[in-house]
């Protein structure tokens, strides 16, 4: 028998804001979501605390208050070389319906000089194509420290590195996607964090309503961020439907609607066969859903490095165009 009243453990405040009743509970404040995830990187919260965290974080869905004091936690915890990159790429949905072009789009860019930081989560859904089991079959560095990122980026002007490799607190709780059932915001605040502080932050939310979330995350911030509803929920341009952007610079939000670019849809193919992407990198073989979806992809990427809508599109067909020429083939 306890005769000794216990002292309530730091992180129990956290769960008790986000779980108190329909009356009686709250989202987090900046500063709040701050010094929750700086407890749990610290690793001073217990697993019972975090699975109901995170979980009553997914059932309220996060604000962007929430997001940004995260990732302000994260980024005070996160010693990164200082290194030019002009595009951040997340990578943490994977594909279903379409193969990823996406991985096309940013290898053709990084070609012709765009330098691009790449980061995921590994695989964690069956019946589900990631960035991560493409890797070598495209020739994409795959980077275990940031020296070997610094060097891919000099080299090939494109790295991808495993966020377990730089923030394994973080990839702990995605993987928790299996226990917990569902997933949580995590795999959506990994979009947000922008580690190496790139010119433009590319984010693809795939849920309706949570783009302008994103946005304003990035907004209080202080990032350049475009946000897109992607394919699949990755960052690739869905040809056969119009295209919202959510952007913000310097503290200014824009937004632009790309129409479709296909009068009709395209059949979803039987299967994913990687081989189709190294066939359609050479030249060796056509699709016309890829196409689309390989250039409207870079053309987003270049608005987001200021380019107007027309001019982006342009610079992108030039530069697919002359992918084979500036970079060595996927074998």
């Amino acid at each position: 028998m306890n005769l000794i009243t216990p002292t309530e453990h730091p992180f129990a405040q956290f769960v008790r804001i986000l779980g108190k009743g329909k009356r009686g509970a709250r989202g987090l404040t900046r500063e709040e979501a701050r010094e929750a995830m700086g407890l749990l990187l610290d690793g001073k919260v217990e697993d019972t605390q975090l699975g109901a965290f995170l979980m009553l974080l997914r059932h309220k869905e996060e604000s962007a208050e929430e997001l940004a004091g995260f990732t302000e936690a994260i980024r005070q915890r996160l010693p990164t070389p200082s290194v030019a990159v002009d595009l951040d790429w997340p990578s943490y949905a994977g594909k279903k319906r379409h193969l990823p072009w996406y991985l096309l789009a940013a290898k053709a860019l990084a070609a012709s000089g765009t330098r691009i930081f790449m980061h995921g989560g590994g695989a964690h859904t069956a019946g589900r194509l990631y960035t991560e089991q493409l890797l070598k079959q495209l020739d994409i560095a795959c980077c275990d420290n940031w020296q070997a990122v610094e060097e891919a980026l000099d080299t090939h002007g494109l790295a991808y590195s495993y966020l377990g490799n730089w923030m394994p607190a973080l990839q702990r709780m995605i993987d928790l996607r299996n226990t917990l059932g569902l997933r949580s915001p995590i795999h959506s605040l990994a979009r947000v964090i922008n580690p190496l502080n790139a010119h433009c932050g590319l984010q693809s939310i795939f849920h309706p309503g949570y783009q302008a979330v994103h946005r304003e995350a990035s907004r209080l911030l202080g990032d350049h961020a475009i946000v897109i509803k992607g394919e699949g929920g990755e960052i690739e341009v869905n040809p056969d439907v119009a295209c919202h952007l959510y952007g913000t610079r310097n503290g200014e939000d824009w937004d632009e609607e790309w129409p479709a670019l296909s009068a009709q849809r395209h059949v979803k193919p039987e299967r994913l066969d990687p081989a189709v992407l190294n066939a359609f990198w050479r030249g060796e073989r056509e699709d016309a859903y890829g196409q689309f979806a390989v250039v409207a992809t870079m053309a987003v990427a270049l608005r987001g490095l200021g380019m107007p809508r027309e001019q982006a599109f342009e610079q992108a067909r030039q530069r697919w165009d002359a992918r084979l020429r500036s970079n060595k083939p996927i074998d």
